[in-house]
């Protein structure tokens, strides 16, 4: 348990606040959210509130484009066989299963790869090449991988086979001789929006050969891919992300295909008014499971099959393996904690480094995030893969974890990811030096403030103000995740009603109101159990940190604060 550290947002202009609020007639708080949002005017606010797909950006803005597009639809036409080269992830697999289906409906000779992430690992390998080639290949379009694949590429080069690389990761200092590299965080690309999905830039990529062939709407159909891909990897939700996350939940929603229809079923869920929220954490899980245990394939074969039976069959194998990982899960996350008591200095080390031989390479990223939200700090997990110590890399907010690793690139065989995430490879001899020189690095750009979590709160309201009017223009704030986070509120001097309650393994349940209304609220506090101990009922008034969210009593949808933190009122 931490003492967290409650903090306010910068306050923006507060004419503007009122002007917006007045143009909008709406309350100051919600206005101030927008602006918080750069959200000042009338018709800004009405993108905002109502995106449509004519704000998105010109896929030709994206540097090398033409030629990709080019290249693919003289493949096409010369019915050259064509590899889609995708990533185990959900990103990665939606990625392949959009440009996949796009193409056939050229009718264009093309199959998808899925690289095995306990066999061969990520991205383009040489072994997955001369594979490729055997099969009469002469365009590779990578999607989620291949920015940093400059070996592999050059040999793909060498055995007369094209590559197209759409992909969003960062590149390293020398870019791979591809045909063309599509890449909005590319050095020199002028593309304006530069946190896209993987799926996002494959999606730029179908764009742009449907307009070349008049059929630019065609792609549009696939935004449920797109949607899946960016809540899933938890790209900005922001700008155009925002609106290609819409879009494609809109779909998901009215009409998913087979394969998604079949995943929210198995999750016990029904399609109608799904959040981005429920996509990354019940659907999601269960798509990488089976990446993360072996063959993600089958998520490929899920996402597109029109075969609603098939489908059924492919989710339940998706909910088998989701339930085996997470018990592989819980098992390494509980060796995990027994070597952080035994090897790791919580006072002093800035970072969790750990290795063991025998860990399952498929959840060891998992667990390293449950690291991260356990102790806040970053997180590496790593097992031995073929005598090399291989794994994911998790941070915490306001730390790159990507330029961290770029500072020990010497002693790594590989890394690459993101500024939250990376994966990563070593020998195992330098390990330990390893961990000195990385806690070193984070030592010296870190504040002790990091150590310390921090609560960032947009307003502070009384309960007076959560009104059916403001709920209902808060919950069109979606979808929300990170860049548009779900608002966080502060109120004082709450009373709680009736004793708590404990559900589920740790979860707190309050019924609360506040002096001077009588607005009775249900609230819930994931992991926060221990607070019912210092909370006496009619006793201790309290201050608490939430944001608002909704529940379905008998039919009908009532508000529900979701508490993050719980002070004693002063």
């Amino acid at each position: 348990m931490f003492d967290k550290i409650w903090k306010f947002k910068d306050p923006p202009d507060n004419l503007t606040v009122k002007a917006l609020a007045d143009s909008l007639n709406i309350s100051e708080v919600l206005a101030r959210l927008l602006v918080q949002r750069s959200v000042t005017g009338f018709f800004e606010a009405k993108s905002f509130f109502r995106p449509t797909l004519d704000t998105l950006y010109d896929p030709f803005l994206m540097d090398g484009m033409h030629e990709a597009a080019g290249r693919v639809i003289e493949a096409v036409t010369n019915n050259e066989k064509i590899c889609v080269y995708g990533d185990y992830d959900v990103d990665g697999t939606c990625a392949a299963s959009l440009m996949y289906l796009f193409l056939k409906e050229l009718n264009a000779d093309v199959f998808i790869y899925i690289p095995n992430r306990l066999t061969e690992g990520y991205g383009i390998s040489i072994q997955s090449l001369d594979y490729i080639k055997e099969q009469g290949t002469s365009l590779i379009i990578s999607v989620d991988c291949g920015i940093t694949a400059v070996e592999e590429i050059d040999y793909a080069n060498k055995i007369d086979i094209n590559v197209i690389v759409c992909d969003h990761h960062k590149p390293k200092d020398v870019l791979p001789k591809a045909l063309a590299i599509l890449d909005p965080i590319k050095p020199g690309c002028g593309y304006p929006f530069k946190f896209l999905s993987g799926a996002g830039v494959a999606f730029k990529l179908t764009r742009a050969i449907g307009s070349k062939i008049g059929r630019k709407e065609d792609p549009l159909k696939y935004l449920d891919l797109v949607a899946l891909a960016g809540a899933a990897d938890i790209v900005p939700l922001i700008d155009e992300n925002r609106t290609l996350v819409m879009k494609g939940l809109e779909l998901i929603n009215t009409n998913p295909r087979p394969g998604i229809l079949a995943l929210i079923k198995s999750a016990r869920m029904e399609p109608g008014n799904l959040s981005a929220g429920q996509v990354v954490f019940s659907i999601a899980p269960r798509i990488n499971a089976v990446g993360r245990l072996g063959d993600a394939n089958r998520a490929v074969e899920l996402f597109t099959t029109n075969d609603p039976t098939k489908a059924i069959e492919l989710a339940q194998i998706l909910e088998f393996e989701n339930y085996e990982r997470r018990k592989i899960d819980e098992v390494t996350f509980s060796h995990a904690l027994e070597l952080v008591d035994k090897c790791v200095n919580l006072e002093e080390a800035p970072a969790i480094v750990l290795h063991e031989d025998n860990w399952h390479a498929g959840v060891i990223g998992i667990v390293a995030s449950r690291l991260v939200e356990k102790f806040n700090r970053p997180a590496i997990m790593l097992t031995t893969i073929d005598g090399i110590a291989k794994g994911s890399a998790r941070s915490i907010a306001g730390l790159n974890i990507y330029d961290a690793l770029e500072k020990c690139n010497d002693l790594l065989l590989q890394f690459g990811g993101h500024e939250a995430a990376a994966g990563v490879a070593i020998e195992i001899s330098k390990i330990d030096e390893f961990r000195d020189r990385f806690s070193k690095i984070l030592l010296e750009n870190s504040s002790q403030n990091k150590i310390t979590p921090e609560i960032l709160i947009d307003s502070k309201i009384t309960f007076s103000e959560i009104t059916p009017k403001f709920v209902r223009i808060l919950e069109q704030f979606a979808p929300f995740g990170p860049g548009n986070l779900r608002p966080t509120f502060l109120t004082e001097k709450v009373k709680v009603i009736h004793p708590p309650k404990i559900v589920g393994a740790n979860h707190l349940v309050l019924v609360v109101k506040q002096n001077g209304t009588d607005k009775i609220f249900d609230a819930i506090g994931f992991n926060l159990s221990y607070f019912a101990n210092f909370i006496e009922k009619d006793k201790n008034l309290i201050d608490i940190v939430y944001s608002i969210d909704k529940i379905i009593k008998e039919g009908k949808t009532f508000p529900q604060l979701r508490i993050k933190d719980i002070k004693l009122s002063i």
